[in-house]
């Protein structure tokens, strides 16, 4: 069974490759290249696989789905320029499959063991354009 919390964030970003020159940035990622970032009303789904419990119907309590999710996510993406503000986007480029990617390792690191898995992170950066992101598969 699969169970699903959305939340939501706002964060500006600038897609730069430091390694690249400026026109070499321009050529890939076209007006998201500016250095002043521009900003997105991010939406974040977590996924989470298991069986729910016996007792309490549940494969995961999702009001503390949310906390988690508020705590290693909203808290230090919202309302910051991911580029200056949020590791490891100083060195990776805050691209929507970076940053989907670096949601699942921090939540990874801090939801506890037990019948839910993390099963993936779909981040959404516009209405019609998101990303998907199921961990490091066998």
């Amino acid at each position: 069974m699969l169970i699903t919390r959305r939340e939501e964030f706002s964060a500006s970003h600038a897609c730069l490759n430091p390694a690249l020159t400026p026109e070499r940035n321009r050529a890939l990622y076209g007006e998201d290249s500016n250095p002043n970032g521009h900003g997105h009303n991010y939406a974040v789904e977590v996924t989470l696989e298991g069986e729910p419990d016996p007792v309490s119907g549940m494969v995961f309590d999702l009001k503390h789905l949310k906390s988690v999710i508020r705590q290693a996510v909203i808290e230090p993406f919202d309302h910051r320029f991911l580029n200056l503000e949020v590791q490891p986007f100083d060195r990776v480029v805050p691209t929507t499959e970076n940053v989907a990617r670096e949601i699942w390792r921090r939540l990874e690191a801090v939801l506890p063991a037990g019948r839910a898995r993390l099963f993936s992170v779909r981040l959404y950066e516009t209405e019609d354009l998101f990303a998907d992101y199921f961990g490091e598969r066998p």
